[in-house]
């Protein structure tokens, strides 16, 4: 996959809520405010079903996605202004985006699932929860970055970065970490930041990525000395540079495109890669089976224009940072080539299938293990 990328010239730069394309709740109420968004949509799922039974159809689109608020309102209000469509969106992580549409199984609440790696995507699929649908736009996309059984379409890439407070590492007179093993310094303790994996697509990369690098007993040996020096395991992948930027920590284990969001606002945040190795993903949309029946169009209408050049080239011109999979898309300025980065090859289906295991044993091994076991 890496060869691949790297041949169609791509570059790398990789809390929940609810809202639509001109508003979103704050991250205080964030559980509650998706709690109840889903429970009052259960009567508008109906009404769709009605609606498309008497051949009528829908002028909105319910999305649930795993993109930061500010970034995905971007999205929304420019696929409106084109379309007329208005995306009602609820914020999740990946993680929690695949439970929601799992326990909606027998009575789905949205379209659209946007974001998120495809470890997620793949999972969703070996449970059926997605319905096939394959962009015209695709054909602008490499071959290997493709669904191989025809579910989800890719539309970015990143890989896995240590997101690194310019200041906080200009202050103490330190270089930035360049393994995986200069985490583990006591010089970082209390200031490492990471999502947790069961709940974040970010922070599982990043498990599954240590695994095929370590192997499993090691990885997890790890990881517990790694706990001793995160000050915090959030709920969210891309909550953890936010963190970075505000000094509430030094470093953040995260995505590249990530990392480098709160940059557009002046933070003080630079990358640097492990060169023993990391992970990437490919990012994902596809559509949830059996969703409302009157918003199927608009779904498939918004991931032809996702996968378009025109739907990637809003990330350049949004600065999200991201690396389009759209080989025609505009690349912004400054990020870092992937030749430049040393990359596992890294297995998607692999950590898909392996994802229940390994994330029950990081919540046994790490987050419930002695403290003394982590020194």
């Amino acid at each position: 996959m890496l060869a691949g990328v790297m041949t169609a010239g791509m570059l790398a730069g990789c809390g929940s809520g609810s809202g639509s394309s001109s508003a979103s709740a704050s991250s205080g109420g964030a559980a509650s405010s998706a709690s109840k968004s889903a429970s009052s949509s259960s009567g508008s799922a109906n009404a769709s079903k009605d609606a498309a039974s008497s051949g009528k159809s829908s002028g909105s689109l319910s999305v649930y996605t795993a993109f930061p608020e500010a970034e995905v309102e971007y999205y929304f209000q420019k696929f409106e202004e084109q379309t007329g469509i208005k995306c009602n969106y609820v914020r999740l992580s990946a993680g929690e985006m695949l439970t929601r549409v799992a326990a909606e199984k027998d009575n789905p609440q949205a379209a659209l699932m946007l974001g998120g790696s495809t470890d997620n995507y793949i999972n969703m699929e070996d449970q059926g929860l997605i319905e096939p649908y394959q962009s015209k736009a695709l054909s602008d996309t490499p071959e290997n970055l493709l669904d191989p059984k025809g579910g989800w379409d890719p539309i970015y890439v990143g890989c896995i970065a240590f997101a690194c407070n310019k200041e906080w590492f200009e202050d103490k007179g330190y270089d930035y970490p360049k393994s995986w093993n200069d985490l583990l310094d006591e010089k970082y303790k209390n200031e490492i930041i990471m999502a947790h994996p069961s709940t974040s697509g970010t922070a599982y990369t990043v498990l599954a990525t240590l695994v095929q690098l370590m192997g499993e007993d090691q990885a997890f040996d790890y990881m517990k000395k790694l706990s001793g020096n995160i000050t915090q395991f959030t709920k969210s992948g891309s909550a953890a540079p936010n963190a970075v930027a505000q000094g509430e920590a030094a470093i953040a284990i995260t995505f590249s495109h990530d990392g480098l969001q709160p940059t557009a606002e002046g933070y003080p945040i630079e990358l640097s890669f492990p060169d023993d190795g990391t992970g990437y993903e490919v990012g994902a949309c596809a559509l949830i089976k059996n969703g409302p029946a009157d918003e199927q169009e608009n779904a498939k209408k918004f991931i032809d224009w996702m996968t378009s050049t025109d739907g990637q080239n809003l990330y350049a011109e949004n600065d999200s940072f991201r690396v389009p999979t759209n080989s025609k898309a505009t690349v912004a300025d400054g990020l870092v080539t992937l030749d430049q980065v040393k990359c596992i090859d890294y297995d998607a289906t692999w950590a898909a299938d392996n994802k229940s295991t390994l994330t029950a044993r990081f919540e046994s091994d790490v987050i419930a293990a002695p403290e003394e076991d982590a020194k």
